[in-house]
């Protein structure tokens, strides 16, 4: 039986997200963090998929504002180029491929509050030639006709893209804090060029958004106006006072958000909490809504504009629908009258905390693995989803709804049936805390966590105590862990690190900023028993800054994965650089300049052979450390990224992958080729760990050479799968995701019939054992990490969700609780 050490106490506190935005071809949504930092999550139609691809750690001084992704009519930039404006004046551009925010445009002395950009007119073209509305990169030829069928209404929103040239984006829209909105040019350059401003109004112009053909614009501010341009001329057209009953308009009212939508209807949310539907033709109003008890700060449609979704600081999200009502003669059609109007359906309340952001996203990536002669059942199901899925309601190309703000987390919804099902988590761990647990050190044998927070990393020496561990159910037991603090170590002016690492000795630890890497070395006083010192080692001066660190097994050699995509290996004791790794995926690339993306994620081997580095598209490229050569390189696996990687104790050439689609993968590096547990059960899976609840994390192997086991871990359960038992195929049958009946017409049934037979031997072995492959344990709280500290004990670091929320800067929503 695996014995747990549990521990709840290290600092973590996630920074609240500020602004959303999902890119043009619907596949990615941009998280804007308050700490200046940007997370990029690839979009999935279930809980399987969502992943956190990458994140960008930009300035922590510039006070990000709003999000806007733009097409960038290049190929090689499918998903558009990304903008954010900031509150210190500056525009930013965020390159997903280096890695790094560039600044689009120096700050212009006063605070910018939203940026958005015009649309793009005929860029694309429907399977009839004819000229389909956009929005946001989604196109959609149908009519905003109502319907109460939730089928209808899930077909309406289907999106289909075809390959037509695709102009892009030119014209970006600054709302600034002078009362001015500003208009620059994105098209050709790397930095805005500025072409006009529109009359400057009294106040703060705090939303902007452009009409669907990019001829109007309409900006609202703080004096509870909200004005109409001409885009081209300059000129305001008209101005509408926001405020209900002509009362509320003025200086304390706010128009935190705009949305133009193609039926002609401007909608509002302001500070009142009030959600108002316009006419843009004319700017008479149509609808009020006061469904928000404070500000509604975000508004969001869906692709075809029949729904639109409000959100505010009463942590409700809130869903309006377009109807179309008859009144007139009951029994004369002809004299009836078309009444359309906007009406309330209902909230969700998922968040402790205010809701800044919205948006829609429309997954276009693979759920179901159809063949051609099977048919699509477009029926949803209506049943409660079980837990930790929501796959029963999320389809290719039906829209899905984001929502974030100060609580940190981020929850997808369904559009379609918004008030029947929950939402899903899609981040239980925000801005979970890297950690590096390393045993039997250089220190009485003890074991050391290296905990990396924002900006000063923790050094713990652990102590496990038997005991009851609450939360764990009846699974696994063990005791309690208790974490002795040996040293902090803060960065120099407090930059935000990026990565770090720790030695398998526990001597040394090393850690980058933006600047430059840095190595320590950590050691006891003699004059005193419990006293720790460190002291700084130097490292050679023109290292760039990493995103990813490791040492060599023998703690010897400290490996950087730079900024400037190359890896460089500095010897630690005598501080210099022995070799220069350039990654490459043809061998003939070889000695030319780096072309690679940056790597994010390394491992090592322990006999010090094998180096794996592992960009944040999922490409994995392997290196020989005692030839310095590469070795092999690795596409990425059926499109995925990398959630996890590690080398085996027990053959140290097979090295053990996790993917954002909830598939395992054996390579045997030195043959290059997938391992033969890999090749005989990657793609039958159970469908337990097909639907492994929340984005795996890590995974941790026993410190023995003996075993073959390894746990799998997300911050919502583990999974102990053991190589050398045989897949459990209660359940293969009925696969989630579709891979297991497609696959099995392309395997030869006569070794088929062989695994079968060899199965149903290991199996009736493996009951009589009692032991279980692929068993479950969930979490109560969110899990930060979990690693072994013995074969047949681990150590899970966790933190109570209501504890996270007391660390907040503001209070969490008040919500009146019946009969107190």
């Amino acid at each position: 039986m695996l014995e747990v050490y549990r521990s709840s106490s290290i600092e973590w506190k996630p920074s609240p997200v500020v602004a959303l935005a999902t890119s043009v071809d619907a596949s990615q949504v941009a998280a804007a963090r308050d700490d200046g930092s940007l997370e990029i999550w690839l979009v999935s139609p279930g809980s399987v998929g969502w992943h956190c691809q990458l994140t960008i750690y930009g300035s922590s001084s510039s006070k990000i504002s709003s999000l806007v992704w733009c097409r960038s009519g290049s190929p090689g930039l499918p998903s558009g180029r990304l903008f954010s404006s900031s509150l210190d004046g500056s525009v930013s551009e965020w390159d997903l491929f280096d890695l790094k925010q560039k600044i689009a445009l120096d700050s212009i002395g006063v605070s910018i509050w939203q940026i958005a950009a015009a649309p793009c007119v005929n860029s694309l073209l429907n399977r009839e030639g004819k000229s389909p509305h956009l929005e946001n990169g989604h196109v959609n030829d149908k009519h905003d006709d109502d319907s109460d069928t939730e089928t209808s209404d899930s077909e309406d929103d289907m999106v289909e893209f075809d390959k037509q040239p695709i102009t892009e984006n030119t014209h970006v829209a600054l709302a600034c804090d002078d009362g001015c909105v500003r208009i620059y040019n994105i098209s050709g350059s790397e930095k805005l060029t500025y072409i006009k401003s529109l009359t400057r109004v009294s106040g703060r112009v705090l939303s902007v958004a452009w009409s669907p053909d990019g001829n109007l614009i309409y900006s609202g501010s703080n004096d509870g106006f909200i004005r109409c341009w001409d885009a081209k001329l300059a000129y305001e057209i008209y101005r509408i006072t926001v405020g209900l009953g002509g009362s509320g308009s003025g200086p304390d009212l706010c128009i935190w958000s705009l949305l133009a939508l193609r039926c002609g209807t401007l909608v509002s949310a302001d500070s009142t909490g009030s959600v108002q539907f316009w006419d843009s033709q004319h700017g008479t109003l149509l609808q009020a809504h006061s469904c928000h008890k404070g500000d509604a700060f975000a508004l969001a449609a869906v692709p075809s504009h029949n729904r639109v979704f409000s959100a505010g600081s009463d942590g409700q999200v809130v869903l309006y629908k377009y109807s179309n009502d008859r009144t007139g003669s009951d029994n004369d059609n002809s004299s009836a009258k078309l009444m359309k109007r906007w009406i309330y359906v209902g909230y969700v309340r998922a968040h402790t905390h205010d809701v800044k952001a919205l948006t829609v996203a429309v997954p276009i990536s693979r759920e179901d693995l159809v063949l051609p002669d099977e048919k699509v059942k477009k029926v949803r199901c209506r049943e409660k989803p079980i837990d930790f899925s929501y796959h029963k309601w999320a389809h290719l190309g039906v829209p899905m709804l984001i929502s974030a703000g100060y609580d940190t987390k981020l929850f997808a919804y369904s559009a379609q049936e918004f008030t029947k099902f929950s939402p899903h988590d899609i981040c239980p761990a925000p801005q979970r805390v890297p950690s590096h647990l390393v045993l039997n050190t250089a220190f009485d044998q003890k074991p050391l966590l290296l905990v990396q927070a924002s900006n000063w990393l923790d050094i713990f020496c652990i102590r496990v105590k038997t005991g009851a561990v609450p939360g764990m159910g009846s699974g696994p037991f063990g005791g309690l862990a208790t974490m002795d603090l040996l040293a902090r170590v803060k960065s120099k002016a407090a930059r935000k690190i990026i990565c770090s690492t720790f030695s398998t000795s526990g001597l040394l630890f090393a850690y980058s900023d933006h600047v430059k890497p840095n190595l320590f070395e950590l050691k006891r006083c003699e004059d005193g028993k419990n006293a720790w010192t460190v002291n700084k080692r130097h490292l050679p001066s023109n290292l760039p800054f990493a995103h990813s660190m490791v040492f060599s097994f023998d703690s010897s050699r400290l490996i950087i994965a730079g900024h400037d995509r190359r890896i460089y290996v500095v010897d630690v004791e005598s501080a210099e650089l022995v070799h220069t790794f350039i990654p490459c995926h043809r061998e003939h690339d070889e000695g030319l300049p780096p072309s690679e993306p940056p790597m994010t994620k390394m491992v090592v081997s322990s006999d010090g052979q094998w180096l794996a580095a592992i960009n944040c598209f999922g490409d994995i490229y392997v290196f020989n450390l005692e030839i310095q050569r590469q070795h092999w390189f690795i596409s990425r696996l059926d499109g995925a990224s990398v959630t996890a990687a590690g080398f085996t104790p027990r053959n140290s050439n097979v090295i053990i992958i996790s993917t954002s689609s909830n598939q395992v993968y054996a390579f045997d590096v030195e043959a290059k080729q997938l391992g033969e547990w890999s090749m005989r059960h990657t793609f039958v899976l159970p469908r337990r760990y097909q639907e492994f609840p929340g984005e795996v994390i890590g995974l941790s192997f026993p410190p023995s050479s003996n075993s073959s086991s390894v746990i799998i871990y997300s911050s919502r359960a583990m999974c102990l799968i053991d190589f050398g038992l045989p897949v459990d195929q209660e359940a293969n049958n009925d696969m989630i995701n579709g891979h297991e009946p497609a696959l099995k017409k392309l395997q030869n049934n006569s070794t088929n019939a062989r695994t079968k037979r060899k199965l149903k031997s290991c199996e009736l072995d493996s009951k009589h054992n009692g032991r279980k492959n692929f068993e479950f344990c969930a979490f109560r709280d969110p899990v930060l990490f979990v690693g072994h500290v013995s074969r047949n004990s681990v150590l899970i670091i966790d933190k109570p969700w209501m504890e996270v929320l007391k660390t907040f800067d503001t209070a969490p929503v008040h919500r009146h609780i019946f009969g107190t």
